[in-house]
């Protein structure tokens, strides 16, 4: 048998890619031992884009067969844009469309080009009867967009969420020195007919801290332009390679570091559910007494009734404040008539440029896709057979909810950089189609830490983006397949972990799971066997080996009325480190992850949403 050899049948529905996509299959050296064989699968770093699916192909044979395809834009989108839909389709631009003409134009068209007032509900891609093949969001959200709906339709739907980044971050900096020098409030007093030069005395940028809260895109860029005006810039981002910010001379520092010794606060961290209302009153009391905040970010990551009695007591000097937790806000919102606070209506993509650059690059995903080409910024996946479904669902849920487990247990610092996959299988290689579950071990640990939507469409195209290497592994088992996989590990390399029992004799974080009876099961963390069902929340305790621990834990969760569904116990040796791995349904709270914390010979545990 070859042992190098491409992998195949991703999806039923999913032509081969094309020559060069993807890197050849390499064999790594054999284990000693007779019964398995060692495989390297595949090694990712940068990978090219695999056609869509057959809907997207007849759509291109159409246009090559001289039969253009057809596309509605029902919103105003860049003139550059328009002039490239063009010339590949026939464009049909009808703005403020109700529902139900929406309904009735889209049966006749094969891509569809909205913003953020057209709702893409399920009632439209029903109304399409098959024909709709894309939705192009021209922006980043796609909260208009059903995207269940989507992709039970076949329909692939993309967005544009490159083109804003330089325009977010020149107007977090607009914001910034707007703030510092009392801009807004001396403009509005001046033309009240006031002269108030001592009441607007501003504060200098030059000497000051500067702290970058999410170190993405946006964030680099403002913190580029922070180091042009002499400011000094440390940011916090757990999951940022230490290497790309000290090459622009950011310190990457930790949460509480940076909020307790930067003069100015600007935020750039995604809204996902660690991050929802992250700036509260208990963060707002660990700042430097006259802190300055900037938010272009999300609303959601601000409790704005906190921000507000932030400044009032002073801790808040000033803020400026480009989105907001409802948009638009109250009209009698006591935040946004503070006389500390500037705001500007959820202005930060609105540049000519940036418009434009939208356009663009929505048009280019649109067409691409057209022609049966995978779109880099696919949102939702294509669909996949039922065979392939059937077989692989139990392993799918498995693969995401190890990534998801593996992150958790990631103490931050310098980042994820590599990613190791491996199967145990007693499956020919050349059967064992393991890209959608690689898919979803990414999806699993990109998600809980971005407002990244991740799927088998765009996996490969958002780790490329986060500088994260995918390693694929098969551990051949002799013997005849009776499930397509044995088990799945996930490795984390070169990694600071907050529970020190999942690291392996090699450093790396390590969890393993099976499925058992349909069930995704955990099987492995770090060095210990255990063996629990990955549903709910998950409580690790490594502990000495004695009697009576278990009973002190669960003694704990059941006065604090936490349902356990079920335990298991690893260990080393009897009498040596052991692991204790339980299921609870409910959330602990701060008191009793604090009393389980103090339990004698309890030396670490973690808590985990699975």
């Amino acid at each position: 048998m070859a042992l190098a050899t491409p992998l195949r049948h991703l999806l039923a529905a999913q032509p081969e890619p094309a020559t060069g996509a993807a890197p050849s299959l390499q064999a790594q050296p054999a284990r000693a031992s007779p019964h398995h064989r060692r495989l390297l699968l595949r090694s990712i770093r940068h990978v090219a884009a695999p056609s869509v699916c057959p809907a997207s192909a007849r759509v291109a044979a159409r246009a090559a067969g001289g039969g253009r395809p057809t596309v509605l834009v029902t919103e105003k989108l860049g003139a550059a844009g328009l002039e490239l839909l063009r010339a590949f389709a026939n464009v049909d631009c009808a703005y403020e469309l109700t529902a139900e003409e929406l309904r009735a134009k889209v049966s006749l068209v094969d891509a569809l080009v909205v913003r953020s007032a057209t709702r893409v509900t399920r009632e439209v891609f029903e109304a399409a009867r098959g024909r709709l093949r894309v939705v192009g969001r021209a922006g980043v959200g796609i909260d208009n967009v059903d995207l269940q709906a989507a992709t039970e339709a076949g329909c692939l739907v993309v967005n544009a969420p490159t083109a804003n980044t330089v325009a977010a971050a020149e107007h977090a900096v607009a914001l910034l020195a707007a703030m510092a020098r009392n801009v807004a409030q001396a403009d509005a007093s001046l033309k009240a007919g006031k002269w108030q030069r001592s009441k607007y005395v501003g504060v200098s940028l030059v000497g000051k801290t500067i702290a970058i809260m999410g170190f993405g895109k946006v964030g680099s860029e403002v913190a580029r332009r922070a180091k042009g005006l002499g400011m000094d810039v440390i940011a916090h981002d757990p999951y940022a390679p230490v290497d790309r910010a000290r090459a622009i001379g950011v310190d990457l520092v930790s949460f509480d570091d940076a909020i307790s010794t930067a003069d100015f606060i600007s935020l750039h961290m995604p809204l996902t559910p660690s991050t929802t209302k992250i700036f509260n009153d208990e963060t707002f009391a660990k700042m430097t007494k006259g802190v300055r905040l900037i938010n272009v970010a999300r609303g959601g990551v601000v409790d704005e009734e906190a921000l507000l009695r932030a400044l009032d007591n002073g801790t808040v000097a000033q803020a400026a404040l480009d989105v907001f937790f409802e948009e638009p806000p109250p009209k009698d919102s006591k935040l946004v008539h503070h006389e500390n606070v500037t705001v500007t209506p959820h202005l930060g993509a609105s540049t000519t440029e940036a418009q434009e650059g939208v356009a663009l690059e929505i048009a280019e995903a649109v067409i691409g896709a057209l022609k049966g080409e995978l779109a880099a910024t696919a949102v939702n996946a294509p669909m996949v057979s039922a065979e392939v479904l059937a077989e692989l669902s139990p392993y799918v849920v498995l693969a995401e909810k190890l990534g998801r487990l593996a992150v958790q247990l990631v103490a931050g610092g310098s980042g994820i950089k590599a990613v190791k996959i491996v199967y145990s299988s007693a499956r020919d290689p050349d059967d064992l189609d393991t890209r959608i579950l690689r898919g979803m071990v990414t999806k699993g640990i990109v998600e809980p830490i971005s407002s990244a939507f991740v799927n088998i469409v765009n996996a490969d195209y958002v780790a490329k983006q986060r500088g994260l290497r995918i390693i694929e592994e098969q551990i051949l088992l002799d013997g005849s397949p009776e499930a397509p996989i044995n088990s799945i590990q996930v490795q984390l390399a070169n990694v600071e972990s907050k529970f020190a029992g999942a690291l392996s004799d090699d450093g790396d974080i390590r969890v393993e799971g099976k499925v058992k009876d349909g069930t995704p099961h955990l099987t492995l963390v770090g060095p210990f066997s255990v063996d629990v069902s990955l549903e709910g929340n998950l409580l690790l305790c490594r502990q000495v080996d004695q009697p009576g621990i278990i009973g002190k834990v669960g003694l704990i969760l059941g006065t604090m009325n936490l349902n356990v569904n079920f335990m298991s116990v690893g260990r080393i040796a009897p009498g040596k480190q052991a692991i204790m791995a339980i299921g609870i349904d409910e959330e602990p709270d701060k008191e009793a992850l604090k009393l389980i914390g103090e339990t004698p010979s309890v030396q670490e545990f973690v808590f985990l949403k699975l």
